[in-house]
């Protein structure tokens, strides 16, 4: 029988990420600020956030394999929401280095461990014709969280200017909320299982078994990440030019909005068109972003090019993502999606880091304008390398 367009389990995960999303973006644009406030440098900042997704990645690799081997997804989904809420008001706590790289390790973590089972759970609730809508639709769901949770954060420092530790407390309420959305789901009851614990090493020998449809779309993205480092640098650097925190969370407002409305418009465009003319688009998009941000110095300017970016993510996030379930079988969708979440973030440490030099010893211009040139050599891999049909197959188990 057809499923629906949207079936009453994607809509509940659409509503725990909009929850999710709340607490973690009234955090995001607040952190870089927030840190540097007491006294890290963007060098460590940068450092900070490529440890934190290095073990994100990690263990979304891990229990992805994990999550396929026992055929469960749900307590791998709980567990993880859980985890990541009570760890963002953990940051606050203390100052020192060694507890802020835990706490925001231990949200990064929360996000691993629920990661490759939600999404095999919203992939195994599609079908070819719909499959990037659904993903289109979680993230939209997501991103307009995300942009929810600025403004709650705005309206806040307008109050209470500077005063950041309240916040972090804030975000703990929307996340719980949502982590307990999850007992909502009723995942179907597996008999035969096998409950063997993957080894840390099985779990990222995944690409040895895998299609070459998936090889050649990993390899592309894991270069796009190369260049790709964190969204903090874009938001110190309206902050180098003197902006105000107020302008810096309303421009990141309207990032995310666009980013909410177009996400599922871009998933329907992506089952119509294809989705490597989508991702190409996206990554296009990016590269003209990260150009122009080498140059601005107005508000304005930083306004087009948020907006720009917001339909970047719009048209890479849910998409990619759909296009890697559609190269495997459907009982290796989380160890699929795991290792490359987990090769991403090794990848990810290495471009935050490097990222965090650049601007340090040499300046923000110099960091924006390799990231846009390397987005470009990713737009030329995808073109002469990676092949996607516009109307994809199921691949076979």
């Amino acid at each position: 029988m057809k499923k629906k367009l949207l079936s009453r389990t994607v809509i509940i995960l659409g509503f725990v990420s909009f929850l999710n999303d709340i607490s973690s973006e009234m955090l995001i644009p607040v952190m870089p600020v927030y840190l540097s406030s007491i006294g890290y440098t963007v060098l460590w900042i940068g450092i900070i956030e490529g440890v934190a997704e290095a073990v994100a990645g990690i263990s979304k690799s891990y229990f992805g394999s994990y999550s396929d081997k026992l055929q469960s997804r749900m307590p791998f989904v709980r567990s993880g929401y859980i985890l990541s809420s009570f760890a963002k008001p953990m940051l606050v706590l203390f100052r020192n280095p060694g507890w802020v790289l835990f706490s925001r390790t231990a949200d990064r973590f929360g996000k691993g461990l629920r990661t490759g089972a939600r999404d095999a759970i919203l992939s195994s609730e599609s079908e070819e014709g719909n499959r990037a809508r659904v993903f289109g639709f979680h993230k939209s769901m997501d991103t307009f969280g995300a942009a929810i949770g600025p403004v709650i954060a705005l309206i806040y420092l307008n109050y209470f200017p500077g005063e950041y530790i309240a916040l972090f407390w804030i975000a703990f309420f929307p996340a719980i909320v949502g982590s307990l959305l999850t007992f909502l789901i009723k995942e179907p009851r597996v008999i035969q299982v096998n409950r063997q614990r993957p080894s840390l090493k099985e779990s990222f020998t995944y690409w040895k078994e895998s299609p070459v449809q998936y090889r050649k779309l990993t390899v592309g993205l894991l270069l796009f990440t190369l260049f790709n480092s964190s969204d903090a640098f874009l938001l110190l650097k309206m902050k180098e030019e003197g902006l105000s925190d107020q302008w810096i969370l309303m421009t990141y407002v309207i990032f995310n909005l666009v980013s909410a409305a177009l996400s599922y418009p871009a998933g329907i465009l992506a089952d119509k068109f294809g989705m490597k003319k989508v991702v190409i688009t996206g990554i296009l998009i990016f590269s003209c972003v990260y150009i122009g941000m080498s140059a601005s110095t107005e508000l304005w300017q930083f306004v087009v090019l948020f907006v720009a970016y917001g339909i970047y993510t719009a048209m890479m996030a849910g998409v990619s993502k759909a296009w890697i379930t559609v190269t495997v079988p459907q009982n290796k969708t989380a160890s699929a999606i795991g290792f490359l979440t987990g090769a991403s973030s090794i990848v990810t440490l290495v471009s935050s880091s490097f990222a965090g030099f650049l601007w340090t010893f040499q300046s923000s211009s110099v960091l924006f304008i390799f990231a846009s040139l390397g987005a470009l050599l990713t737009v030329l891999y995808f073109a002469l390398v990676v092949n996607h049909p516009k109307h994809p197959q199921r691949a076979n188990t």
